[in-house]
C-alpha cells in the first residue's frame, strides 16, 4: 500500500477546525480545570456540538459519517494542547460507543448511539480489574443468567468517563460460564449508569489527566435485561481485543499530539526566553534538542497514520497498531522530559503547559496495553519462538 499519508482535503479541514478549537477554547481554560481536578463539561459540550463524538459513526445513528482516521486526527490536535480533553474523547468514542457500533443489535444502536454521537451522554468500557490488568483473560467479574436478566457481581478499576454527570452506560466484561476446556467464557453486557447495585467510587487522585474522569466501579447483584448482552455470549474476549487493537491507534495519535505539543511549547519558549543577551534558541544545544523532538513527533505521526490507513482500508493492522502505540507513547514521555528541560525551572511550574504534559505522558506507556504487551504482540507477529 502507499506510504503517502498526506491528508485528503476533508481530513485537513477537520484538522484545522480542531486545531483552532483547541487553541481558542481549550488552551485558555483547561489549566483551571486541571488544577481543580474538575471535569470540563462545557468544553465537552462544545466538542459534542462540533460532532467530534460522532466522527467515525454512520449518519443514520447520529454520527458524522467519517472514519477512524478522522477521529485520530481530532485526538492529535486536542492532545497538542491538553490530554485530559483528548482522552475524554478517545474513551468516549473508541472504548465507549465503538463496542455498540461494532457488536450491538440494531435496537441497541438506535437506543444508544444517537445520544453518544451528540456528546450529550458518555459511555465507558469496564474491562480492567484490580487483580488482572494486562491479564484481561483473568476476569473475575461474573454475569449469571437468571430468567430474563443478567446478575452481575465484581469490581472494575481505572475506568474513564464512568462517573460523570452525563455518563449513560458502562459496557462490562464478565464471565458468563466455562468453556469445555475449563477456560472462562467472557461476554460483554451493557449496564446503564442508573442501575441499582452499581456503585461508582470517588474520582482517583491521579498524577496526570486531572481534568478527566477515572473511577473504580463495583457491581453488587446488578440486574440488567438479558437483551443487554452485547454481541454473542462468550465472544466478549475477542470483541474487546478488536476494540483494544483499534484503540491503540487512537492512543498513538493522542501521544503524538502530546509529543508535538511539547515541540510547539519549546519552540515558543526558545524564542521568548533570553539568557546571556540572546534567545536560548540561538544555542545549538537547545536547537538540537528541539530538532530531535520534532523528528520523534513526525515519525510517531507517520506510524499511527499508517496503522489507521490500514484499518480504514480493511487491511491487517494489529502489528502496525502495536508498533505505533509503543513508539509514540515512549516518544511522548521523552519529548515531555526534554521540553521540561528546555523550560528549566519554569518547566516545573504548573502554569506552563509542559508541566502538565510531563505529568500526562507516563500513563501513555501503560494504558490500553503496556509497552511490554506491545513488544509481546510485535514479537508474536514476527513469529518468534515462544511468542
Amino acid at each position: 500500500m502507499s506510504l503517502d499519508h498526506r491528508l485528503a482535503s476533508e481530513h485537513e479541514e477537520l484538522r484545522r477546525t480542531v486545531e483552532a478549537f483547541a487553541h481558542d477554547v481549550v488552551a485558555p481554560r483547561i489549566g483551571e480545570f486541571y488544577e481543580n481536578h474538575a471535569f470540563p463539561y462545557d468544553i465537552v459540550r462544545q466538542m459534542g456540538e462540533m460532532g467530534l463524538f460522532g466522527l467515525p459513526f454512520p449518519e443514520e445513528y447520529g454520527g458524522m459519517g467519517g472514519d477512524y482516521l478522522a477521529l485520530c486526527i481530532a485526538l492529535e490536535e486536542l492532545a497538542r494542547v491538553d490530554s485530559s480533553v483528548a482522552i475524554t474523547l478517545e474513551a468516549g468514542v473508541s472504548l465507549g460507543a465503538m463496542p455498540i457500533h461494532r457488536y450491538g443489535t440494531e435496537e441497541q444502536k438506535r437506543e444508544w448511539l444517537p445520544r453518544l454521537c451528540s456528546g450529550e451522554q458518555l459511555a465507558a468500557f469496564g474491562l480492567t480489574e484490580p487483580d488482572c490488568g494486562s491479564d484481561a483473560g483473568g476476569t473475575r467479574t461474573t454475569a449469571v443468567r437468571d430468567g430474563d436478566e443478567w446478575v452481575i457481581n465484581g469490581t472494575k478499576c481505572f475506568i474513564t468517563n464512568s462517573g460523570t454527570d452525563i455518563t449513560a452506560l458502562i459496557t462490562v466484561t464478565a464471565v458468563t460460564g466455562r468453556n469445555p476446556d475449563g477456560s472462562p467464557r467472557i461476554s460483554t453486557v451493557i449496564v446503564p449508569s442508573d442501575t441499582p447495585g452499581l456503585k461508582v467510587a470517588a474520582p482517583y487522585s491521579k498524577v496526570g489527566w486531572n481534568a478527566s474522569d477515572t473511577r473504580e466501579l463495583s457491581f453488587a447483584d446488578v440486574r440488567v435485561p438479558a437483551a443487554n448482552l452485547l454481541g454473542e455470549e462468550g465472544r466478549g474476549f475477542a470483541q474487546f481485543l478488536r476494540i483494544l487493537d483499534e484503540g491503540r491507534i487512537a492512543i498513538s495519535a493522542l501521544a503524538t499530539g502530546l509529543a508535538q505539543g511539547c515541540v510547539d511549547e519549546s519552540v515558543r519558549y526558545a524564542h521568548d526566553r533570553h539568557a546571556f543577551g540572546r534567545p536560548i534558541g540561538a544555542n545549538q544545544a537547545i536547537q538540537f534538542k528541539i530538532a530531535d523532538m520534532e523528528m520523534r513527533a513526525h515519525t510517531a505521526r507517520t506510524a499511527w497514520r499508517d496503522a489507521a490507513s490500514r484499518l480504514v482500508a480493511g487491511e491487517p493492522f494489529k502489528k502496525q497498531a502495536a508498533m505505533a502505540k509503543l513508539y509514540s507513547s515512549e516518544v511522548a514521555v521523552t519529548n515531555a522530559r526534554e521540553a521540561t528541560q528546555v523550560h528549566g525551572g519554569y518547566g516545573f511550574m504548573n502554569e506552563y503547559p509542559v508541566a502538565r504534559m510531563w505529568r500526562d505522558s507516563k500513563i501513555l506507556e501503560i494504558g490500553e496495553g503496556t509497552s511490554e504487551v506491545q513488544r509481546m504482540l510485535i514479537a508474536r507477529h514476527l513469529g518468534l519462538p515462544g511468542a
